[in-house]
């Protein structure tokens, strides 16, 4: 229509309309352009045509073009090889890599020590290094070389503790600014120009350098030489401080202890039959008698759920031997017997007297020797953890993409890598919801990638969301490297247990007495079975078993085999779901023994009794063969909850309850595990009194909720990803579990086999055998069988019509009480309308009704 309409109109009307379309905007103008360039009457056809290019030009052109293919393709070819190489070099293993990179260091200091050590005539680039190099560090160039030789024998003699070495070179590099400072005032501290004759370059190269200058002329042009020398000395000292991982409050102690390597050994070594050659063992009972500054075990306060993991010493003291545990770090209280200051008598526990014929406590038999911990170095190292790879880059890139894409005000700030995931912060700009970023959870999954994707709004203590994306090159955590940690060392605890490592790297250790229950559901290879595990090596390699005994109960009799005849045991291995839950009743018996025991002693928690008992302050009474003993913790794991469910619900149900509910100040404590969280196996009573929770992936959210009471479990990566939610805690933490190997475990249970005897209770498997299980069949309907088998024994006279009078229950009801009867051959069968006969005769009753009760 507007173009009938140009044609029709007269040509001074086109001239008026002239004015309002050229007042549109350039991109509603641009079509009407092009269309009018493609009209014979437009204005761009009456333009005069360009005149072809003369021949000359058309050559330049051609080979301009030749030159400019020519070289796309060398370029395109030499691309195409470095990228071949590079892809090649990223297939190498990481040792490989790591070799090189030292070879390549040591290479390095050889060629500097070639061209700085040499006093003959140098070649011109010899030349330029050896003024540069003692421009920059002045009359310490020769010890350039000497330092790139020690790194290079550190990345080559020690490639799983490359993750200290940037810690050892910000020490030895606030070693060496300090004593070149130190050097440079002591030269004068001469300038680089000046009107002294102290001053010039060949001055600084002689004294400490460009960085000794820089170092020591601030301070020195306001302060005189003997304040200044003193602080370049700081400097230095603070430098010795980093390479060792020494904090300060901790130098008196290392000093001691190097004071003690160096003058001790020599007289160790003399006699080799004296006491001190059971000085490991002494060390390793440390965790038994006492804690930090000389206190006892059940006196020290239990570390933290959660604490970062410091960085570890690189090596220990000059001349000091090898240290037994591997320990990363001297850990306060861990000294030997030369060493300890003198302690009261209720910290070292006294040598138990023979106990009498019939204990009432859980005790062990006197042993022959002092029980030696497993040594740490049994575990195996993990991997180093890695601060940032190219896949953290892509994912960063992702990221700032989606949020470009949907305009959102935001950008990806940094990012924390884990073991597992790496959680990327996203700061928001001024008036944006957060919703806008939390709605966008399935194209960020799209973009990265990967379908487990986590979005945290915001994360705990920062103004941020986090976005927890899974590393596809994943670090190996293990058990070692947790308990080797300098949070777990610190705490003396028996019951400390490694977990692993947060989001952020920090070790996580738990303590299971302060739980004090822990509940672990996870589907089916998610690491529920590995945590287990994990659990009980931690106890077995910081626990001797006068301080921890455990019961075990595996309904799958495959898991927990392996541990079969430890000394930590009190009962074998439960594998029958109706034994198990005989167990759990005479663990709720031993509770009601422990606090009969606390109320008649007038204490409120078994560690208090058992400091009382270690000083002697207990007395039985006259007459009684009691021989008090102190309470170990006592440990029940239950490996597969759903499968007690099924077989004795109500009894399992009603002992677990019980237990939680109570057992804290007895030092009783319970591990749940299930691969089943469905409200039938894990009730809402035994929720409510396991307040901490470990939960791997799950299949489902509601299989979440169940656990955790929130979702998030069902998009965990499996393969030990979990969710902890301590007691007290508002929101899990997310972290990798430590893994430890079958070999592992079989290394640490055999030292453990091999220093004590297993010793189980004779009470508990009695206490099976002499009790009957109430038939299933009757369930909640033992009372009302008892009235009716009293009834009907008591009258001689079987009637269904009568039950339902007498007892006031329907005909269903009735009728089912009378099945149970003739099933047990108290009334004999059915004959229509008749009375049925009674097979028990009055005399007979009290037996009848204690058979029916179980007892």
């Amino acid at each position: 229509m507007a173009t009938r309409t140009s044609k029709t109109t007269p040509k001074g009307s086109a001239k008026r309309s002239t004015p309002s379309s050229s007042s549109r905007p350039a991109s509603a103008r641009r079509p009407q352009g092009r269309a009018a360039a493609g009209r014979p009457h437009g204005r761009q056809a009456r333009r005069p045509a360009a005149a072809p290019p003369d021949p000359i030009s058309w050559v330049f052109i051609a080979i301009g073009k030749l030159f400019v293919g020519v070289w796309l393709l060398i370029a395109n070819g030499i691309g195409t090889a470095a990228r071949a190489f590079g892809n090649q070099a990223r297939e190498l293993d990481p040792a490989h890599r790591r070799d090189g990179l030292g070879l390549a260091v040591l290479g390095g200091a050889i060629v500097l020590a070639a061209m700085t050590w040499r006093t003959s005539a140098q070649g011109t680039f010899a030349t330029v290094v050896d003024a540069v190099l003692r421009g920059a560090v002045g009359s310490l160039a020769w010890a350039v070389p000497l330092l790139l030789g020690l790194v290079a024998w550190r990345l080559l003699r020690h490639p799983d503790q490359n993750a200290d070495t940037g810690r050892i070179m910000i020490g030895w590099t606030a070693l060496l600014a300090g004593l070149l400072g130190v050097i440079h005032v002591a030269h004068a501290t001469p300038y680089p120009s000046g009107p002294a004759k102290t001053d010039g370059m060949d001055k600084v190269s002689a004294a400490g350098g460009m960085i000794g200058f820089i170092v020591s002329a601030p301070p020195s042009s306001i302060l005189p030489a003997f304040i200044t020398i003193p602080l370049l000395l700081m400097l230095s000292g603070f430098g010795v401080l980093v390479i060792t991982a020494t904090p300060v409050h901790r130098v008196p102690e290392r000093l001691a202890e190097i004071q003690h390597m160096l003058f001790q050994k020599s007289s160790d070594r003399a006699a080799p039959g004296e006491p001190g050659e059971k000085k490991p063992a002494r060390r390793s009972r440390k965790g038994a008698s006492g804690g930090k500054g000389g206190k006892a075990a059940d006196d020290a306060e239990p570390a933290d759920l959660v604490k970062p993991y410091d960085t570890p010493v690189v090596a220990d003291a000059p001349g000091a031997p090898p240290r037994s545990d591997h320990s990363p770090e001297i850990v306060p209280g861990l000294v030997d017997e030369e060493d300890e200051p003198p302690r009261p008598a209720v910290s070292e526990p006294p040598h138990p007297s023979p106990a009498p014929r019939k204990v009432e406590q859980l005790v062990l038999s006197p042993q022959a020797g002092p029980y030696v911990l497993p040594d740490v170095s049994a575990l195996r190292q993990g991997t180093p953890p890695k601060p940032q790879t190219k896949a953290n880059t892509v994912v960063v890139n992702a990221l700032t993409s989606v949020l470009e894409q949907f305009a959102i005000d935001a950008q990806v700030i940094g990012f924390t890598r884990g073991p597992t995931v790496t959680r990327y912060e996203i700061e928001l700009g001024p008036a944006v919801k957060v919703e806008k970023v939390t709605a966008l959870a399935k194209n960020i999954a799209y973009a990265v990638k990967s379908a487990d994707v986590r979005i945290l709004s915001p994360i705990p203590g920062k103004s941020a969301i986090g976005v927890e994306i899974p590393n596809t090159d994943k670090d190996l955590v293990s058990l070692g490297d947790v308990l080797r940690s300098q949070v777990a060392q610190a705490d003396h605890h028996p019951m400390i247990v490694g977990l692993g490592k947060d989001v952020e790297g920090r070790t996580i250790v738990a303590n299971l007495a302060k739980m004090p229950h822990l509940l672990i559901a996870g589907a089916t290879g998610a690491g529920k079975s590995v945590c287990v595990n994990g659990l009980i090596s931690s106890i077995l390699m910081r626990a001797t078993p006068d301080e921890v005994r455990m019961v075990l109960v595996d309904p799958k009799r495959v898991e927990l085999n392996t541990y079969e005849g430890i000394p930590h045991l009190i009962t074998p291995i439960i594998t029958n779901p109706k034994k198990a839950a005989e167990a759990l009743e005479w663990v709720v018996g031993e509770m009601d023994r422990r606090y009969d025991d606390l109320a008649a002693s007038g204490f409120r928690h078994v560690d208090e009794f058992n400091k009382a008992v270690r000083a002697g302050k207990l007395v039985p009474p006259p007459g009684s063969e009691r021989v008090y003993q102190p309470y170990p913790y006592l440990l029940v794991i239950i490996d597969e909850l759903a499968d007690l469910m099924m077989v004795a619900p109500r009894d399992v149900e009603d002992s677990i309850v019980r237990i939680t509910q109570l057992a804290r100040a007895a030092g009783i404590h319970l591990v749940i595990a299930t691969q089943r969280p469905s409200v039938d196996v894990v009730t809402g009573l035994i929720k409510a009194n396991v307040p901490s929770r470990l939960a791997f992936a799950t299949s489902s959210l509601a299989d979440s909720r169940v656990i955790l009471d929130q979702p998030g479990a069902e998009k965990l990566v499996g393969q030990g990803d979990a969710l902890f939610l301590p007691m007290g805690a508002s929101k899990p933490m997310r972290l990798q579990n430590a893994f430890v190997s079958e070999k592992e475990i079989h290394d640490v249970v055999a030292h453990c086999k091999a220093q004590m005897q297993v010793e189980y209770r004779d009470d508990v498997a009695a206490t099976a055998t002499a009790k009957r299980e109430i038939d299933e069949d009757i369930g909640d309907d033992l009372d009302l069988l008892v009235q009716a088998a009293e009834l009907i024994v008591t009258t001689q006279f079987g009637s269904t019509s009568m039950l339902q009078r007498k007892l006031r229950v329907g005909f269903a009801k009735a009728g089912r009480l009378m099945d149970l009867l003739e099933s047990r051959n108290v009334v004999g069968p059915s004959e229509g309308s008749k009375a049925r006969e009674v097979m028990v005769k009055p005399d007979d009753l009290p037996g009848l009704l204690a058979d029916l009760r179980g007892e």
